[in-house]
């Protein structure tokens, strides 16, 4: 048991802190608008109505959409775009492991199956997989942040004498742009931070940094 977690740790802890910044969500989430609530002299809220809550939601789901965005982005633009220097760019001027084509790969014993036995559409399918389950997470979550957005601003409304909306009329609002921008921004600050960063600082043994003793004109890692 204690080497199969070994061979899954990056994954696991991630989850595991996930979860944990999660359940921090949740509790100061559910203070924060207990807190909202009594202003207005509202009753309070229990921890699980707001875990099923649209302010909840809609906390969730506005970030969740800016980090599938950035993933989805990033895996399509480094299929093509390069960066010098940068450990996260595929190599200048040389093809790439990633670049081979998986039909030569069909009697590779180890290959996954849809490049052993899947048909030509499932087979690209598969090669574009990875984008493609990033693509569909980022608009589910895009419209899960209207649905439960709609609904945190139509409550805020009519604490205010205001009118309720649906999602169609909330993503017609500034108010949803403004929570999506703010969000998109720091996710495509951070990329280009490590991008640009990797160029000039290392990390010994991190397999996103380039090897400690590697020229800065190095690319790819």
């Amino acid at each position: 048991m204690t080497g199969w977690v070994r061979v899954r740790a990056l994954l696991l802890v991630n989850l595991a802190l996930f979860a944990l910044f999660m359940i921090g969500v949740l509790l100061t989430g559910h203070a924060h608008e207990n807190g909202e609530l009594s202003d207005h002299d509202q009753p309070q809220q229990s921890l699980a109505q707001y875990a099923g809550s649209s302010s909840f939601g809609e906390t969730v789901f506005e970030n969740w959409e800016s980090e599938f965005l950035q993933m989805g982005m990033y895996v399509l633009l480094t299929t093509f775009l390069v960066q010098k220097g940068s450990a996260e760019s595929r190599p200048i001027g040389k093809a790439a492991p990633q670049d081979e084509d998986p039909r030569n790969h069909r009697n590779d014993r180890d290959a996954p199956w849809p490049v052993q036995h899947g048909s030509e559409l499932l087979l690209k399918l598969y090669e574009n997989s990875l984008a493609i389950a990033f693509g569909i997470v980022f608009f589910l979550s895009f419209w899960l942040h209207a649905v439960t957005g709609a609904g945190a601003y139509s409550e805020d409304q009519q604490l205010h004498g205001g009118e309720a909306v649906t999602a169609w009329q909330y993503l017609g609002t500034s108010q949803f742009w403004f929570e999506s921008f703010q969000n998109w921004q720091s996710e495509f600050l951070a990329v280009a931070a490590i991008i640009g960063g990797s160029v000039y600082l290392r990390q010994r043994k991190s397999s996103q940094s380039k090897p400690v003793h590697a020229p800065h004109a190095e690319t790819g890692d």
